[in-house]
């Protein structure tokens, strides 16, 4: 059950070394260590299209040059910022790979070069060709009854319609709960199933074909009418799947049902055989997310042949593992999962790929070097002031907030001092001690790593829930609130420039790094957020009155974002992006705010390069943004991401911010002027 909201869009980790302009190859030489990263001040300048009015595209005002002159590398869906920071920490995390293999000498050393030397050998890969296969496959025919089936799908690694996990309780944050919510598919999002256009049918067939390749590579008969077997059933379970905007409701997907009951709530499931050998047989109640979808799941369990099952455990095993089988394994997958549906033509370098297997599989042990190498206290004292600057502001928003009643007023600023902000890394990091990677089979690792990771999960459950974990790691590009805990995590990596540089113009500190948290602070109060207290408990803590101003006025914002149309014929959904676009607004107010209160303590923002601090402010904002992607990984995006493309996220936001009308001179004849009454106002 998911209980982080994302900054960043989800991205595909496909990775490489961007074509960038001129303008910006030139910022790739490590400035005197008193400037700034990009340009004078922090802001790249040269990739501004100042023959755009800002108030018609803002977007492209600040990025237009960037967006003429970049190509999306070969390797890569999306290209940007937020993209591309992660080429420097992967260049980073290398380093921290190869110093392990070439000195192995501590238990976590051993660890990572265990994992990414196994990773390496493609020579030993190709070698050992399906050998390393037979074990886990032998477990899959070894299953006789739908118990038995039911079963293995409840252990690591295997996949299931059904996903059994375990989270903090909605309503009892305190506590750890089980959980049982619909699980993943082969494709995408629903309409990849479902949807009768041309688009989906060719992805259909293409998926057919690739179903068959895995199982003629894998020896296994008959695999053309597996596949299309393999095919109709998950057709028939997507059919039962909630679609994404209701998956963000966190009162409909809880549904506490008592482990007596799960049998007559839920029939076809083998409930208790699956907690069992998820290792939670003590647990009393699951809470079910999709009941709909778990009973409709539970009738294909229960009806469908148990050798249909069966093909299905196997096809998705292989495909799963194909990057640690031999190349033509590997090559089947990229084929169809990066070229088909992202568009993407090249896979990328092998070492590269090798430092996300790292980051997954051993994402604190790794995380511990790379925070002592990357951050600083000079970075972590500004960015406490920040934060301090965004606790005033906010605690001023709600103050003020003429949809507000008293009531709620008073509640709202109580959750504001409960809430916490975590910064650069956790405290305590995860102990590896129990994870047994071996050098020579990659596949046994990332099966040893799945089960360490559950058995993390499973020791902590009886336990109190525990504030100090992390969802992220520290080398992570990206941001969370977790709405249960009423915490906000940045990672370190996320403190970069253009986002954060401790030598930039405070304007683009604030408009970067302070929009970013004001973001995830904003998360506790946008139309999911909101139904957590202060403590993290799921309750209506919000009058009738106040609830029902704050959904007109954010309603005006999913209609907004319905007219866009980033892809013809495929427009953003105003519903599923409510809560992203709530919190970027939100955050640019209190950012503002936030960075006027910095103004009074530090005196006037002087003019840099013919702009006002305000107008500096903005564009920071506006670059933080910096993105472009392919057609096919933005109709992914589209389809199943709460998050709007990066264009959206500065146009259809600033457009509603008076401020920015004042910065720019804006006009009612310029095409992104929003009448005063019609602009939406988070605060």
């Amino acid at each position: 059950m998911t209980t982080t909201w994302l900054r960043r869009a989800v991205r595909v980790a496909l990775v490489g070394l961007p074509l960038m302009p001129v303008a910006v190859m030139a910022q790739d030489a490590d400035p005197a260590p008193d400037q700034p990263r990009y340009g004078s001040f922090g802001l790249d300048t040269a990739l501004m299209d100042r023959d755009v009015v800002p108030g018609d595209d803002f977007f492209s005002y600040m990025e237009g040059v960037w967006v003429k002159t970049t190509r999306i590398p070969d390797d890569k869906a999306r290209v940007g910022y937020n993209y591309d920071l992660d080429d420097k920490v992967e260049e980073d995390i290398r380093a921290i790979a190869e110093q392990a293999v070439a000195h192995p000498d501590t238990p976590g050393a051993k660890r990572i070069a265990a994992v990414y030397s196994a990773w390496m050998d493609e020579k030993g890969i190709a070698a050992r060709g399906l050998a390393p296969l037979q074990p886990w496959l032998a477990k899959i025919a070894a299953v006789h009854t739908r118990r038995e089936l039911m079963e293995l799908m409840a252990e690591p690694g295997y996949s299931s319609p059904i996903a059994i996990g375990i989270s903090s309780d909605f309503r009892n944050p305190a506590r750890y709960v089980v959980t049982a919510d619909q699980g993943e598919l082969g494709l995408p999002a629903r309409e990849y199933y479902l949807d009768p256009g041309e688009k989906y049918a060719a992805v259909r067939s293409a998926y057919v074909g690739y179903i068959e390749k895995i199982f003629t590579l894998a020896g296994i008969p008959d695999g053309a009418k597996k596949a299309q077997l393999i095919l109709a059933l998950e057709t028939a379970v997507a059919r039962s799947f909630w679609e994404p905007e209701k998956l963000r409701d966190p009162k409909a997907t809880y549904n506490p049902v008592l482990r007596a009951k799960l049998a007559a709530y839920a029939p076809g499931v083998e409930w208790n055989a699956m907690l069992a050998r998820a290792g939670l047989a003590q647990a009393s109640t699951v809470i079910v997310g999709q009941p709909s979808a778990i009973r409709a799941i539970g009738a294909r369990l229960a009806y469908d042949p148990v050798d249909l099952w069966k093909d299905y455990l196997t096809f998705h095993f292989i495909s799963g593992m194909a990057a640690y089988l031999p190349p033509e394994f590997d090559e089947a997958h990229f084929a169809f999962y990066g070229r088909t549906l992202s568009g993407i033509p090249t896979q990328k370098a092998r070492w590269k790929r090798g430092v996300s297997l790292l980051n997954h599989q051993l994402g604190e042990e790794v995380g511990q070097i790379y925070l002592k190498a990357h951050w600083s206290p000079a970075a972590q004292q500004q960015m406490d002031e920040m934060i301090g600057d965004l606790r005033v502001a906010y605690a001023d928003k709600i103050d003020h907030a003429a949809w507000m009643d008293a009531p709620t007023r008073k509640a709202a600023l109580a959750k504001l001092a409960a809430f916490e902000a975590r910064v650069a890394g956790p405290r305590t990091f995860i102990d590896y001690t129990d994870f047994h990677p071996v050098a020579n089979d990659p596949l046994a690792n990332a099966m040893e790593s799945q089960r360490f990771e559950w058995a993390l999960r499973v020791k902590r459950f009886p336990k109190p829930v525990d504030r100090g974990l992390w969802d992220m790691t520290p080398q992570t590009v990206n941001a969370y609130y977790d709405p249960t805990t009423n915490q906000v995590t940045f990672p370190a990596a996320e403190l970069q420039p253009p986002f954060f540089d401790p030598n930039a113009d405070p304007a683009v500190n604030y408009g970067g790094a302070g929009a970013t948290i004001g973001h995830e602070m904003g998360h506790g109060f946008d139309d999911e957020g909101r139904q957590f207290d202060g403590q993290g408990r799921l309750t209506d803590w919000w009058t009738p009155l106040a609830a029902k101003r704050y959904t007109a006025h954010a309603q005006n914002l999913v209609k907004q974002f319905d007219a866009y149309e980033p892809i013809a014929g495929v427009h953003i959904k105003g519903a599923l992006t409510l809560g992203e676009n709530l919190a970027d607004l939100g955050g640019l107010e209190a950012a503002y705010a936030a960075y006027h209160r910095y103004l009074v303590r530090h005196g006037e923002a002087p003019e840099m390069d013919g702009m006002t601090g305000d107008q500096r402010f903005f564009l920071a904002f506006a670059q933080s943004w910096q993105g472009k992607a392919r057609d096919e990984a933005l109709r992914q995006q589209l389809l199943s991401d709460p998050h709007s493309p990066e264009i959206y996220r500065v146009n259809g936001i600033v457009r509603n911010f008076d401020p920015w009308y004042a910065a720019f001179d804006v006009k009612p004849d310029n095409k992104l002027y929003l009448p005063p009454e019609q602009r939406v106002r988070v605060w």
